[in-house]
């Protein structure tokens, strides 16, 4: 009974453990006081497909720091699909997966969003109301003008269809 109650006992331990969020790094977290926000200018959105399979078609949104100098981003930014030429947003934005952290951009680094995107063509076209989709409107983290990217597919007109999902966005390198 007593090997069961210490194995008990470890075991809950490392369960417990394993919930922990680890403090951040104090040199990043130095580093990066005084360190402005990235704006929208600051930032270049692109997107790369990267796999598709089982109904659904997979890739990442690019962030690059384009200015001169350094900027603190992170987190969760904004992602819809738009088309009618005019920049309607078709259906419902993007769902968020994920927890956010901050970190710091030098100039020329990149962020990254992973997206997934679910094939229109899959739900009974009465309840999608499908429609032409010119292309992403994406907003970086904490910035209140859009950026757009190309990517012509279909999308679902219904807001309670949910076809994209993305990840909050992770320094890359």
């Amino acid at each position: 009974m007593k090997t069961f109650l210490r194995l008990l006992a470890a075991t809950a331990l490392l369960v417990a453990g394993s919930f922990l969020v680890p403090s951040p790094d104090p040199a990043s977290a130095a580093a990066a006081v005084g360190v402005p926000g990235c704006r929208n200018a600051d930032l270049h959105a692109r997107y790369r497909a990267t796999d598709n399979g089982a109904g659904h078609r997979y890739g990442k949104i690019v962030l690059t720091n384009v200015s001169t100098h350094s900027c603190r981003t992170g987190g969760f930014g904004g992602l819809s699909y738009v088309g009618g030429g005019d920049g309607t947003q078709i259906g419902a934005p993007a769902t968020r997966e994920g927890t956010a952290t901050s970190f710091v951009l030098a100039p020329g680094q990149r962020a990254v969003s992973r997206v997934d995107e679910v094939v229109a063509d899959l739900y009974d076209a009465a309840t999608c109301r499908p429609r032409a989709v010119d292309g992403f409107r994406v907003y970086v983290p904490n910035a209140t003008r859009s950026q757009f990217i190309v990517h012509r597919t279909r999308g679902c007109l219904n807001p309670a269809v949910h076809l994209i999902s993305h990840t909050a966005y992770r320094k890359v390198g």
